[in-house]
């Protein structure tokens, strides 16, 4: 069998259909957009405004709310930076959730420097915002919020339009990072009640250095950069026109193909979540078990470190990811070489136990027969790391000794 990837939360294979709109946009048609009076440049421009209707029809906005950004990480950026500054006449408290992505939580200190003030809202044991912490949290001035739809590392789906209802009544700006949900599940910016969302070209099947914010009209943003007058002067500098294009294109195939993908995930990680479920003892899945995104599986393995689960899944053909990888490289590691996930250790997970997390996310490509194969070779994995942990063994003397029987624990 060849390779299986199981990481589609952090990038997904390129659809053939979107490089082939892409391809005209790398050879022939190569105009700058901005030339305007020029054929070349017109046909650039056309290019990218017909993307730009693509994106919005996909999230159910106005074309006009859709700003071009080269990654998730500018548009978060832009939102939450754009959306403080032009705010802060109004407030200086801005709220994360405890289990934003890095791109949000680590403009933490910048915006401290700035002289706004962080805050975090709790959540539960399944990863769900506090709605009593929030509404504490939210009385007193606070001017934004940022709070991811879906946790790539749990797949816990959040109540956005709860959210948002609280948050109109006290006025504060409601930005969603939905990189990890648009394109798996319906994502209606008006339904949501969102003033700003972003969204990713690499995890809708399109290329990498595309990406969107969502800015819904009439809400004020200072641009984080200063040129030219493109993107409507929110964003500036020349635009990826061929990335700009496939990801137009990956956004219309992921409306058109939504509901099919759905179902396909949600069968697939069913499935992936129960055979692992019945074969491997003391393993707990984390995230919502109903609320969450279908063709997602996150668990911790009690007795195994989660890179050593990664390394030897990888050494047997299946990419996945660790509650650790976010922060596996150097410059994000403590003194033991390694951060525990600050998405599980706000959810209740012991930071010790944080390193024996595993995250499979499961895309259209993904078979019935790469599921099968995960749950044919991860039990044998998981005994093979166990034989190896003094602590693994001192359970099992003391098991035999009091006689008592392991279960999985979820």
């Amino acid at each position: 069998m060849s390779r299986i990837f199981f990481d589609s939360g952090s990038f997904t294979k390129m659809d053939r259909r979107v490089l082939e709109a892409m391809l005209p946009y790398l050879t022939e048609r190569f105009g700058n957009p901005s030339s305007i009076f020029l054929k070349e440049g017109e046909i650039a421009k056309s290019a990218i405004e017909e993307a730009r209707e693509k994106v919005a029809e996909l999230i159910n906005a106005d074309p006009k709310e859709v700003i071009f950004t080269s990654s998730a990480t500018e548009s978060n950026n832009l939102a939450i930076k754009g959306l403080a500054l032009a705010r802060k006449n109004k407030g200086r408290k801005i709220l994360f959730s405890q289990i934003e992505h890095y791109s949000v939580l680590n403009q933490a200190d910048f915006l401290k420097s700035l002289g706004f003030q962080i805050e975090y809202v709790k959540v539960d044991k399944d990863g769900l915002i506090d709605m009593d912490d929030l509404d504490k949290k939210t009385r007193d001035g606070a001017i934004l919020l940022s709070l991811l739809h879906a946790s790539p590392e749990i797949g816990t789906l959040e109540p956005i339009s709860e959210v948002s209802e609280l948050l109109k009544e006290r006025d504060v700006l409601l930005f969603c990072d939905a990189v990890a949900s648009c394109g798996r599940i319906p994502v209606d910016v008006k339904e949501m009640g969102v003033d700003a969302l972003s969204v990713s070209s690499q995890m809708l099947h399109g290329p990498v250095g595309a990406s969107a914010l969502y800015l819904r009209k009439g809400v004020e943003i200072v641009p984080l950069m200063q040129g030219g007058f493109q993107e409507m002067g929110i964003r500036p500098g020349t635009e990826n026109v061929p990335a700009i294009v496939g990801f137009g294109e990956a956004c219309r195939l992921a409306k058109e193909e939504l509901e099919e993908r759905r179902k396909k995930l949600e069968k697939l990680g069913k499935r992936l979540w129960d055979g692992i479920d019945s074969a491997i003892e003391n393993i707990h899945f984390t995230g919502h078990r109903e609320k969450r995104l279908p063709g997602h599986v996150s668990f911790w393995v009690e007795y195994v470190e989660g890179e050593s689960l990664l390394i030897w899944l990888n050494l047997k053909g299946v990419a996945s990811s660790t509650g650790s990888a976010c922060a596996s490289n150097i410059f994000a590691r403590d003194e033991t070489g390694l951060r525990a996930s600050h998405v599980l250790t706000a959810i209740g997970v012991p930071p010790d136990l944080c390193h024996g997390s595993i995250t499979f996310m499961l895309s259209k490509d993904n078979t019935e027969e790469e599921v099968e194969y995960v749950i044919s070779v991860l039990p044998e994995i998981v005994d093979t790391l166990r034989k190896m942990s003094p602590l693994y063994e001192k359970h099992m003397r003391e098991k035999i000794k009091g006689g008592t029987h392991g279960g999985t624990v979820q």
